[in-house]
């Protein structure tokens, strides 16, 4: 096994295992690595048009609500860590928007939602306020070098012109069509090619598919900025409506209280050789935090299969301990006694849990990455939460909105009970590393996938740290998940869910044998494992990407 980091990716040639379908992207004056090739694309635009990766990171953002709609868009939600290389701090961007002021318990139980969440996700009900466009905008005001509309430009030139849709963005598009005729949202549809029917139909592979709406939305947002642009004025008007034809509670007043929050990151070291930053709650980054904590308690001296057929059952065990602490006590600190901020890693559970012996046997989002040539980071993830969201697309918009309302529980008394202005818990957390006593850059990462997130960040961490991998290497690493394909998305139900596992496994055999419920999984459901991103630096300064082969994407530099 390689020494905890001790060597550098790709230092022996003739040891190379080709273990999925590329390398890593080698470069040094900046790298962009996303889902889609044609946001990394406008990513690179901008750093080589001298913006800086923070610059950069929006741009990504906004093309993907084009090129990849079927997960992301300005009328979901936006998180972003930033590495700032001047002074080696970590900065946080919370762009999770709150629950509408009229949103109460009682309303939900006199709507008939009677379980322990709002059900259906598709409810009106389940919309909050969309923060990602006020988090693009606080994004480059804050930290990057050019205009808001310098930013959006290849966006706007892309929802304009059109995209070529790619074969696994495709078919998550397809799996949604009935959704977003039922919601009305032709704006996500093309026709079917025959005049007669009027029918309407997901775009295809490789299809061109264009949306002035969007364009249009972009436009007035560059032009007149977040507040007024978006959360006031004609769009915001459009949201509310829409909204309000479905039942739903959101006012003209909630979109205008909106604000992007910026609180302080928390961290944890692991294995002594890196700090991994996450968000603070009602984000669940504490959940990887608290899992590589007992896993690096568990297993002192092991690192992933080959080195070590225990780890996976180990990780599992680590991953359910951290839901189960991370789920009761993450919520909104503005209304709950939620964790510390500081949450001092590992204090919060019982260590000696994740024992390797003896113990009891995904909504969409786009996560990217960008690093610049000076050696700022911006980790960043933008989501609707489940695919399109609610499906509910603002008249003459073009896009649609988030349901992240889904995760309250309807539960008086729990720290995530529904509620009014109330932040929900966020399965969405980008991840970042540093060099522990240095503070140099280590990695940008991030899994997107609902509760795969911290699952996916524990998993590439321990393949980078303990198993020596590149990071395309440990993207293409075959990955298990707790939740499995068939199993509920719900927050409650996911801490005994099955462990899916990927084709190609080595220790599928052993997690059976200890007494979990496997789940084999192949072919497109393989997206039940997150599709993760990874930008690492080394000692030297050369920029090493990785772009996960469940996606459409790539990580390009230059």
């Amino acid at each position: 096994m390689a020494g905890h980091g001790s060597k550098s990716w790709g230092e022996s040639a003739t040891a190379i295992e080709f273990k999925g379908r590329r390398g890593p992207t080698i470069a040094t004056r900046g790298m962009v690595a996303s889902s889609q090739t044609l946001a990394s694309e406008a990513g690179l635009r901008i750093l080589r048009a001298g913006g800086n990766a923070f610059d950069a990171a929006v741009a990504v953002a906004a093309a993907l609500n084009v090129c990849e709609p079927t997960s992301t868009g300005i009328g979901g939600d936006a998180f972003a860590l930033c590495y700032h290389a001047s002074s080696k701090d970590v900065t946080a961007v919370v762009g999770g928007g709150a629950s509408p002021a009229a949103l109460t318990l009682d309303l939900c139980r006199q709507r008939g939602h009677l379980g322990t969440e709002i059900a259906p996700s598709t409810d009106a009900l389940c919309v909050v306020v969309p923060g990602a466009c006020a988090a693009w905008e606080d994004v480059v005001t804050r930290h990057g070098k050019l205009t808001l509309a310098d930013v959006l430009a290849p966006a706007i030139e892309l929802a304009e012109h059109g995209a070529p849709i790619g074969p696994v963005t495709a078919e998550l598009w397809r799996r949604q069509e009935h959704l977003l005729r039922a919601q009305g949202a032709t704006c996500m549809l093309v026709d079917d090619g025959n005049p007669e029917d009027g029918e309407t139909r997901a775009p295809h592979a490789g299809e061109v598919f264009a949306n002035p709406q969007l364009a249009a939305t972009f436009r007035r947002v560059a032009a007149h900025g977040a507040k007024e642009g978006f959360y006031r004025g004609p769009i915001a008007e459009a949201i509310v409506d829409a909204i309000a034809q479905r039942g739903g509670v959101l006012t003209l007043e909630d979109l205008d209280a909106h604000a992007t929050r910026f609180p302080a990151p928390i961290s944890q070291t692991y294995r002594d050789d890196v700090r991994v930053w996450e968000l603070p709650p009602p984000n669940h980054g504490i959940a990887a935090l608290l899992a590589l904590n007992c896993l690096e308690a568990a297993l002192p001296d092991a690192g992933p299969p080959p080195h070590c057929m225990t780890w996976d059952h180990a990780s599992v065990e680590a991953m359910r301990i951290a839901f189960a602490d991370s789920l009761e006590h993450c919520g909104d600190p503005e209304h709950a006694d939620a964790v510390d901020a500081a949450v001092t890693a590992g204090e919060l559970v019982d260590k000696t849990l994740a024992k390797t012996d003896g113990l009891r046997p995904s909504p969409d989002t786009v996560y990217f990455c960008v690093v610049d040539g000076e050696g700022n980071a911006c980790s960043f993830i933008n989501s609707n939460y489940d695919g399109f969201g609610t499906g509910i697309a603002p008249e003459g918009c073009g896009f649609t909105l988030q349901n992240r309302g889904h995760n309250f529980i309807l539960r008086e008394g729990h720290v995530n009970c529904v509620g009014p202005r109330k932040r929900p818990y966020h399965t969405i957390i980008p991840g970042m590393a540093t060099r522990e006593g240095t503070g140099d850059l280590y990695a940008a990462f991030g899994v997107m996938g609902g509760f795969m997130q911290p699952q996916g960040h524990l998993q590439v961490i321990s393949h980078m740290v303990d198993g020596g991998l590149d990071p395309q290497a440990a993207l293409d690493a075959p990955r298990w998940c707790i939740g499995g394909v068939g199993s509920e998305k719900g927050s409650e139900s996911i801490i005994d869910a099955p462990v899916a596992v990927e084709a190609g496994h080595r220790s599928a055999n052993d997690l059976l044998r200890r007494g979990h419920v496997v789940e084999h999984v192949a072919g497109l459901e393989r997206t039940v494992f997150g599709r993760g991103q990874i930008i690492a630096r080394d000692e030297r300064g050369v920029l090493w990407g990785g772009s996960d082969p469940r996606g459409d994407g790539c990580a390009i530099g230059f």
